[in-house]
């Protein structure tokens, strides 16, 4: 599939946010144009961080109508899942080695009424999608080792997308359900175009959208640079 084909998203991490006017922050990039929040939720286990949980995710939802995207990277998985759907996630995705039971994971996922996904470190192999393809959603390659933000893009991701979306336009082309391609770390206004021509069609960006600077027109200003280079 080309990237003209392809409808793309951008997704602010509110990693990169102040968490002291998170509320209003939110608010900010959704007018800027942000098409998701992407909600980071670390552990301290499974990634050496500690972030957020669901009592922020439910203080966020009244804040903003776009999808909610929440990214697990926490150990176990399951029994957080029903907390982040009451919550108000929309999308909840996951790293399958953190998971007992992967399919199951991705079931209950949907059975609480989100959509599903899972999500791939630089070095976690693609064979976790060979069984479970029609119970995705969405698929996340993580271009950084999660933990967090403001690293720099590894390269080796773009080999990876255009596996995945060769993956992807397969399973769509002999009728299978839709599947979001989407990327988190690193991404920019100077690589998010090569970062689409790899197959991506779904964007995080953290410090880029949330450390913009006023003087460059703040939110409005790079989300309207990041969906240029994207036209472009």
């Amino acid at each position: 599939m080309t990237t003209s084909k392809r409808s793309f998203r951008i997704a602010p991490s509110i990693l990169s946010a102040d968490f002291a006017r998170l509320g209003e922050e939110v608010r900010a990039v959704e007018a800027a144009g942000a098409d998701l929040i992407h909600f980071d939720v670390m552990d301290n286990h499974y990634v050496p961080n500690l972030t957020v949980g669901p009592m922020v995710c439910e203080a966020v939802r009244p804040h903003v109508k776009i999808p909610i995207d929440v990214h697990l990277m926490v150990r176990p998985v399951d029994r957080i899942v029903g907390d982040f759907a009451r919550a108000g996630a929309n999308i909840i995705t996951f790293h399958p080695e953190a998971s007992e039971h992967v399919d199951r994971t991705l079931a209950l996922i949907r059975e609480a009424g989100c959509k599903a996904g899972l999500v791939f470190n630089p070095a976690t192999p693609l064979t976790w999608l060979d069984h479970v393809m029609d119970k995705l959603d969405m698929v996340l390659l993580m271009s950084v080792n999660p933990g967090f933000g403001g690293q720099k893009f590894i390269p080796a991701t773009l080999p990876k997308l255009r596996a995945v979306r060769a993956r992807i336009d397969a399973w769509q082309a002999a009728g299978g359900q839709e599947i979001r391609l989407e990327v988190d770390g690193g991404v920019k206004v100077d690589n998010i175009a090569e970062v689409a021509a790899a197959g991506a069609d779904t964007f995080v960006a953290g410090s880029a959208v949330f450390s913009a600077p006023d003087a460059d027109g703040g939110y409005r200003g790079v989300m309207g640079r990041l969906r240029a280079a994207l036209g472009a």
